[in-house]
């Protein structure tokens, strides 16, 4: 098994950053190309989310970033001390209405879900932990 850990500040200047190490780990582990792409997508998508709504102050917060590889298989757990919020109870968008009428938010959570093969929400010790995996095939 092959693990790395990677902790971001709570600013969303991180985020490129982190992508270019995504970058760096995935060659190294011979991710297909279109894999990568859309572990960053979901990557920014839940990371942005966190950084933007998860903290109530303008306090410095980190977020762990633990991603391993194990049987062609890829786990990462995201961790944040910021308010408690379990996306896989979020209602997906309906995205047969115009955009005009479509309530705001709700799109990176449904863009997650379809990117990666599970995404599981849990509280532990006052920390969100976010645990995304997907199948390298």
């Amino acid at each position: 098994m092959s693990t790395e850990h990677f902790i971001i500040e709570n600013r969303i200047e991180e985020i490129p950053v982190l992508a270019e190490k995504i970058e760096l780990l995935a060659e190294k582990q011979n991710f297909p190309g279109k894999v990568t792409m859309n572990i960053n997508l979901a990557l920014e998508e839940a990371l942005s989310n966190i950084i933007y709504y998860a903290f109530s102050d303008n306090k410095k917060h980190l977020i762990n970033i633990l991603l391993s590889v194990e049987n062609k298989k890829l786990t990462i757990k995201i961790t944040d001390d910021g308010i408690p919020f379990d996306p896989t109870l979020h209602k997906e968008p309906d995205i047969s209405l115009a955009v005009e009428d479509r309530p705001v938010g709700g799109l990176g959570i449904l863009l997650i879900s379809k990117i990666m093969d599970t995404v599981k929400y849990s509280r532990e010790k006052n920390l969100n932990i976010l645990t995304l995996t997907k199948h390298l095939k």
